[in-house]
């Protein structure tokens, strides 16, 4: 009876520590930030009325696909704390999400606004993507709600779109190419890494960003967009593909892609 006790015991944990790890792999922030409070999709949705939902991505990602409701304070925004202690005082629970499961702005905006007080905060860790698909109704797709589960772009036709650095830089030098810098003034620190070929704007510069697509377009050129980590890109890509664009590529991994792929040559 005692051995039988023992194995059973051992077989438990060995569930709730399988367990555990899955949730750490889906989930990755949520080991980093043990102490952060998560509120799950089906809980959010049961008191969506009654909670202040915070988007701390940026301008840009917000008004591309966002959660119904929400406001837009993001983190990197100098008036971030001051906009979310305001919200604290109204002693609603804030619920702040970025873009998914492996993101870790939305963890690191609950931190930094515990630090400073705010106490009655959440994390949707789950984020957007998870929302859209699963509340498409309440959900907002290029400022159009309800939106069609079937425009979310997935990661395979994402995939589709993506050139390794190497082959995107030999692709550079091609005549019929359009080759734009998406990346902020604080990225990009004046340097590109295809000087005398590239255009250079931010995604945020939403006229002056169409004004290089549509000048691409007219001219049949093909489009070349590097950002600084390979993620942004996917949120312009929904934008692309509503002016019905298809000759488009960006570069995987961004420009910190490039470096670690040249590092590796070099090595």
């Amino acid at each position: 009876m005692k051995s039988r006790f023992i194995l059973s015991m051992l077989f438990l944990l060995s569930m709730v520590s399988n367990s555990v790890l899955a949730a750490s792999a889906e989930f990755p922030g949520r080991a980093i930030y043990p102490a952060v409070k998560i509120i799950e999709t089906a809980a959010l949705k049961q008191n969506f009325a009654n909670v202040v939902i915070v988007d701390v991505r940026s301008k840009y990602e917000y008004e591309t696909l966002r959660i119904n409701n929400a406001l837009n304070i993001p983190l990197t925004s100098p008036a971030y704390l001051e906009k979310m202690r305001a919200l604290g005082n109204k002693k609603k629970t804030i619920v702040v999400y970025c873009n998914g499961r492996s993101c870790m702005k939305s963890y690191k905006a609950e931190v930094k606004a515990r630090r400073h007080g705010v106490k009655n905060i959440k994390v949707y860790d789950a984020g957007v993507m998870d929302w859209a698909k699963t509340y498409p109704k309440q959900s907002s797709l290029l400022g159009e709600s309800p939106l069609n589960p079937a425009s979310l772009i997935s990661k395979k036709r994402f995939k589709d779109h993506l050139l390794a650095p190497k082959a995107f830089a030999k692709m550079a030098l091609d005549e019929g190419v359009e080759v734009i810098d998406v990346r902020d003034p604080l990225q990009r620190m004046g340097m590109g890494l295809f000087v005398g070929i590239e255009k250079a704007v931010a995604l945020d510069n939403v006229q002056k960003l169409n004004a290089y697509i549509n000048q691409a377009a007219t001219n049949g050129k093909t489009l070349l967009i590097y950002d600084e980590t390979g993620k942004q890109v996917r949120w312009l890509m929904y934008r692309l593909v509503a002016k019905g664009l298809t000759n488009f590529y960006f570069m995987e991994g961004g420009t910190r892609g490039y470096f670690k792929e040249l590092k590796k040559r070099l090595n």
